[in-house]
Parts: C-alpha cells; structure tokens; sequence
C-alpha cells in the first residue's frame, strides 16, 4: 500500500473506464470524500475504490454501503526493466487502439466474457486525450480481428504517484479463439510499456476464485500486496457480497433456462423451477403461467415442432413457401445415394431427426465414406438425409414473434500449430477453453469423426502442428461440439432477415432458429438448412434475445421495439 509518509500532488483523483470509476484512495485526504465519490456511482456501472489507507475500517463504518471486493491484488516489481520485453506469439499482433472501432471490438470481447460494458466513446476520448490511459489490443495477423485486450493506468501521470506504480485493467481475450497465449502476450506488453516509460511497478486486481488468471500472474513473477478493493452494494455486485442461495433451483439450470429466467426476474414474473437439469420453468405474471422449456415454451404448438423435428418435413414446408433449399433426398442406402454423390461432389448426411449436432458428417466425397456417414447417422436416427454440400459461412438467425432479433456465424472449431504441442493437446486444450467460456455447454469430442477430419486434412490426432497452422478439427460449426460463433446482426442483408422471418411463418413457429448458408452475410444468396425449435438464446448476448422471448410471453411487460421487421419494407 502507498506510503503514508508521501502524498500525491493530485487530490481526489478518479478515473471514469467507460464501465466504471476509479477511485485512487491515496489521493483523498478525507475517507468521507472517497466515500461520496463512490457513492456518485452510476446506474449500470461499477466502479472500484483502490488504495485507500485502512480500507476495513471504512467498510466497518458503512456496512450496509459498501463491502471489501473478493480480490487479490497482485504486483510487479521491475527490477530489471528491460527484462520486460514481450515474447513473441505467432500468428498475433499487439498495437495501442487507433480508432473507435477498435474500442468497439473492446466492448464486444467485454459483453463476451460477461464483464460490464463500456461507454465506446468515452474509451475513445481516454485513448485520445489522456496520456496516462493505455488501451492495447491483441490483434490477428491473418485476419485483423480484435481477439483481446488489457487496459493500464500510469499512476505517476495521473496524479504524481510517489510509489511510481501503475495498474492493469480490464484483461479479455475473445473466448471463441482457438490460439493459445493471447492473455500472457497482453500482460507481457503492458508490462513492458510501463516498464518504458520508467515505472516502478505494476499492479492488477483478480478475483480470489479465478485460478487460471492466478496461475498466470504467479507464473510471470507477479506477487500477492495487502492491497484491498472497495465497492458498492449495488446490483451488479450482489453475488460478490450477498451470494444466492439457491432456494429456487436457479444454480441447476443451464445457460439457456437460466438468462431466461433472470430476464423473468428482473421484471418481477415469478419463477418457478420444475426441473433445474432439463431446463423447465413455470413463469408466471398477472394470472398468466407458461411452462418453458429454455426458449421452447407452450406458445409453439406440435405441429410447428414436428416439422422442425424432422429435417426432411422442415426442407418440403420451407421450400413450397418459395425458399431455397440445397438438393437432397431420403437415404435408400442402394445404388441410389452413391448415384446421388456422384451428381453432387459433396455431400452432408445427417440424421432426419436429431440436435446438438450429433451424427451429422460433411464433405463427403467418396462411397467408402459415404458408407461409413450412412450407418454413422442412423445410429442416431434410423431415417437419414443426405444433402448436397453448399460452400459458405452457416448463418443462424434468431426469430422472435415475427422478427430477427440476433443473427451469428457459427464457425467449426479449430486449431492452431504451436509446433511443440501434438493435435490431440490442442484440441484438449481448446475444449477446456471453450467449456471454461461457456459453463461446460461446448466442448470439442475426441472421436472417430474428429479423428476423421483430422486424417481427410493428412494429419493424425497424435502429429505435432507446425507453428501457426490452422487446422478444422470437425465439419460441423456446433456450439456443443467446439464450434464459435460470432455475431453478425449489424451487417446482415436485409433479404436474408426477411427469409428467415418467412420460413419461420411457413413453419408456425413463434421462436426459432434459422440455419442458412451464405456466401456471405452481406449478400442476398442463400440456401436455406435447417430450423431449430429451441435456439439457445445464451449464445447471442448482448443481443436483446432473452428480452423478446419474454416479451413474447409477457407483452405487458415489454418495453423495448426490436428493429428488424418482417416484410419488404426498410430494415435496416
């Protein structure tokens, strides 16, 4: 903690992140006055109180204002400053923000991993106009992407800090990515940027349960300080300081039920958990109950659910309503189907009936293979559709009530060549990443048709990947088997929005979600693949999905008109 004997030449320092405020409680001179600029928090944001001189006491004082935020704070001291240089990781760039969209990218990469949002311009004013604001960004060399992101404080601009000492804010990296590294390669950068700039050391804040990013900090020498964090009793931090207990059933549900659930909550409907594992709720307001089922609720009727459940009806439905739809056919598993690969060139066979994925092989290209497709669907569905193999990005467009509230590109998994590691450990690796940023619902399966992919790219589960290769470990883009996805509702062509809400009408079906490929979102060609009477809403936040799907159910309790509508008129 800072010195008692040395005193900044700044009082009253506070920093707005866009997110929050913080508040350096080295520079108040009054504890009364570091607790009125917390207590000026805003609605919506959280920000933290840092450094202030017997931090327990003050909390001991306000008890039912404020509380001592579950963290560690962790230092580094530079001994040596040019020992900081970053290492390199290929394939990945680091570069200061250099416009607005940058800081967009930042907000997205926040909303992500669940992290409070932030104001974009005042991000892009601080980057701008305040010298002691650093904003980096992680970037990928192949594409550009923004994939991560840290935030550092020069504490001796700011406000004369006599410790010399600046901190590290706001480490994310995008929990679709595949390449390992990008969280050491940021904090490696930032330290050495300060370490530049002729700093003493550096300081970050990590919650006490958050092993990995502990991990991380200890392995690059960084060490626990009795420094304590202060924040208000607001409803952001309720489950840091009030945790939940779990009287209703709320902690089983997965993360579908459960954002439906806390949008219910929030508006004061009652919720009531029939069966936590499956997903079943009974939410009820004003005399009004429906049972749901994640977004399956009573509202869709069985025939709009048999035709979804079975890709051959949804295909004949969709395609007499004037929707494109790829050739396909009923496997016979005769003479016919190979004749049917051979006019095509490439196939996908999949069962008639199923979800999640399972049983579903593409690019199929030979008989042998095809063999092996056909018995490897009909373990999960003795019916088996076999589809002629369109080449583009898979789309799946949310439908609500009429309108498409979320659209997003669903990606394979992947991954990337670390030339030391084997396939195997990488995929490893990357399923536990992507199990970590989606509460266990994904993760990549090592089995025969990841095993399959590997071979049809001449790789086998146990070679070693050469630096920087990228390598699509299974063909299909599912989220419970790997597969990332990534939200492309601004950009999306107003046509394709416009077919979805129309096989969505053809189908009867009041929430759903659409699958189409595209050669590009921006465009209007498409060939329309599938309908899903259950979209899993959680994976297309921040759009407003879990808002429109209790607005649905509950339409007196809406508040907020959605922006795509259905028909030919102006959507954008």
């Amino acid at each position: 903690m800072t010195d008692a004997t040395c005193e900044p030449t700044t009082s009253d320092v506070v920093q707005d992140l866009g997110w929050g405020r913080l508040v350096f409680g080295q520079t108040f001179a009054d504890a009364n006055e570091f607790g009125n600029a917390l207590r000026a928090e805003g609605s919506g944001r959280r920000d933290i109180g840092m450094y202030l001189d017997a931090p327990h006491v003050f909390v001991a004082l306000h008890p039912h204002e404020f509380f001592i935020d579950p963290s560690f704070t962790y230092r580094l001291v530079f001994d040596e400053p040019g020992e900081y240089g970053p290492a390199d990781v290929p394939g990945l760039s680091v570069r200061f923000v250099d416009s607005a969209d940058d800081c967009a990218a930042i907000n997205q990469i926040y909303v992500q991993c669940k992290m409070v949002p932030a104001d974009v311009e005042l991000m892009w004013s601080n980057s701008r106009d305040a010298p002691h604001m650093i904003y980096l960004v992680a970037t990928d060399d192949e594409t550009g992407a923004v994939v991560g992101t840290v935030t550092g404080i020069d504490h001796a601009q700011l406000f004369d800090d006599p410790d010399n000492g600046s901190s590290l804010w706001c480490l994310a990296v995008d929990p679709t990515l595949s390449r390992p590294g990008v969280g050491g390669l940021l904090v490696r950068s930032l330290v050495a940027e300060f370490a530049r700039r002729g700093r003493s050391q550096m300081d970050l804040s990590v919650l006490h349960d958050n092993a990995g990013a502990i991990a991380l900090y200890e392995r690059m020498g960084f060490q626990r300080v009795p420094v304590l964090g202060i924040k208000r009793k607001n409803a952001i931090n309720e489950k840091l300081f009030a945790p939940v207990q779990d009287q209703e059933g709320l902690a089983e549900l997965n993360p579908y039920a459960r954002i439906i659930a806390d949008e219910a909550i929030m508006r004061g409907i009652t919720v009531e958990v029939l069966d936590g594992k499956g997903g079943y709720l009974r939410l009820t307001h004003g005399g009004t109950s429906v049972v749901t089922r994640e977004s399956l609720s009573e509202l869709t009727n069985a025939v709009a659910m048999s035709r979804c459940d079975d890709k051959r009806v949804a295909r004949k439905v969709v395609s007499e309503a004037g929707i494109r739809v790829p050739r396909g056919r009923t496997a016979t598993f005769s003479d016919e189907d190979y004749e049917f690969l051979a006019d095509a060139g490439s196939v996908v066979v999949k069962p008639a009936r199923g979800e999640q994925g399972a049983g579903i092989t593409v690019g199929v290209t030979t008989n042998d293979d095809l063999d092996r497709a056909l018995l490897w669907a009909a373990k999960h569905c003795p019916d088996v559709l076999i589809e002629e193999r369109c080449e583009g990005e898979d789309l799946r467009l949310v439908v609500i009530n009429g309108k498409v509230i979320a659209a997003a590109v669903r990606r394979p998994p992947e991954v990337v060549g670390t030339g030391e590691h084997t396939i195997r450990q990488l995929i490893e690796a990357q399923s536990r990443r992507r199990s970590a940023a989606t509460h266990g619902e994904s993760a990549i399966p090592v089995d025969d048709v990841t095993e399959d992919t590997v071979r049809d790219a001449g790789w086998a589960l146990d070679d070693v990947l050469p630096i920087n290769e990228r390598l699509v470990v299974r063909g299909t883009a599912n989220l419970h088997t790997g597969g990332t996805i990534r939200d492309v509702t601004d950009e999306l062509n107003p046509t394709l929005a416009r077919v979805a809400v129309e096989a969505a009408d053809a189908i009867g079906i009041p929430v759903t979600g659409i699958d189409l490929m595209v050669p590009s979102v921006s465009g209007e060609e498409y060939v329309f693949i599938e309908a899903n009477e259950r979209p899993g809403l959680a994976n297309h936040e921040p759009r407003p999905t879990a808002q429109a799907f209790v607005d649905l159910l509950f339409p007196r309790t809406a508040a907020t008109p959605w922006a795509w509508q259905a028909g030919p008129v102006d959507q954008g």
